[in-house]
């Protein structure tokens, strides 16, 4: 490309503001992405840990089944396991509270529902960095675009000469910043639509779980899936 045109020219001859606007637009795409990266990780993770709740129920006690999903204090369908049980040796060992106006069930139901929102409260954490940048990335290059317009006329019209050659240039390089405000803005929402659709399939797994713990810490056994009058029982810890 000439070196009288493309980026390394809009850098070399843009001022303050243009420069800005170029290093604010890199720092949003960089931020995107490595936002992106980081969750798509989670979630794969995250839907691997999810397959482990089947070897979880066909496990002959509380603690084997536990162990199915290993040591990691993240694992959500862990720290739901583990919340409902301490929540159910709470309410059943507990000194008089205000809570016993509870029945068993309602106490259980509250903390495995706190335990699931603390989980997709750690979910969706990152996910306002790309719903920001999809939102302001185009603005902020429309922004670079018409600064960049504004002083190639300005020169335009110290320079005197107002022919296409000496017009198509300087307006182009300034659009540059719109077409690189699309170029950070369509990664950040595609993105932030993908990790949406897998936190939902993630969560709706989530709180088939928690029904499925709910039943078993209050009636001692879980619903089973194929008959809703049936139920599959399991020894507690």
């Amino acid at each position: 490309m000439n070196s009288q045109f493309g980026l390394i020219n809009v850098w070399t001859q843009g001022d303050f503001v243009t420069r800005f606007v170029a290093v604010l637009l890199l720092v949003m795409s960089l931020a995107s992405w490595m936002v992106i990266i980081i969750k798509a990780l989670d979630l794969r993770k995250l839907a691997s840990q999810a397959k482990s709740t089947e070897s979880f129920w066909h496990s002959a006690d509380f603690v084997d089944g536990l162990g199915k999903f290993g040591t990691d204090a993240s694992n959500p369908f862990r720290a739901l396991a583990l919340e409902g049980r301490e929540a159910t040796a709470h309410h059943r060992e507990a000194q008089p509270q205000l809570h016993d106006s509870l029945d068993v069930s309602d106490w259980v139901t509250r903390s495995l529902r706190n335990s699931i929102d603390d989980s997709t409260a750690r979910m969706q954490s990152g996910l306002a960095i790309l719903a920001s940048v999809g939102s302001t990335g185009p603005f902020v290059g429309l922004f670079g675009t018409v600064w960049g317009i504004y002083h190639a006329l300005l020169s335009i019209g110290v320079a005197g000469q107002a022919t296409i050659d000496k017009v198509a240039g300087p307006i182009g390089e300034a659009l540059i910043m719109t077409a690189l405000g699309l170029a950070v803005a369509i990664p950040a929402v595609l993105g932030y639509n993908a990790l949406v659709r897998g936190n939902k399939g993630v969560l709706n797994k989530l709180n088939r779980f928690g029904h499925d713990l709910h039943a078993y810490y209050v009636t001692g056994a879980r619903v089973s899936s194929s008959d809703s009058g049936n139920v599959v029982a399991m020894k507690k810890a």
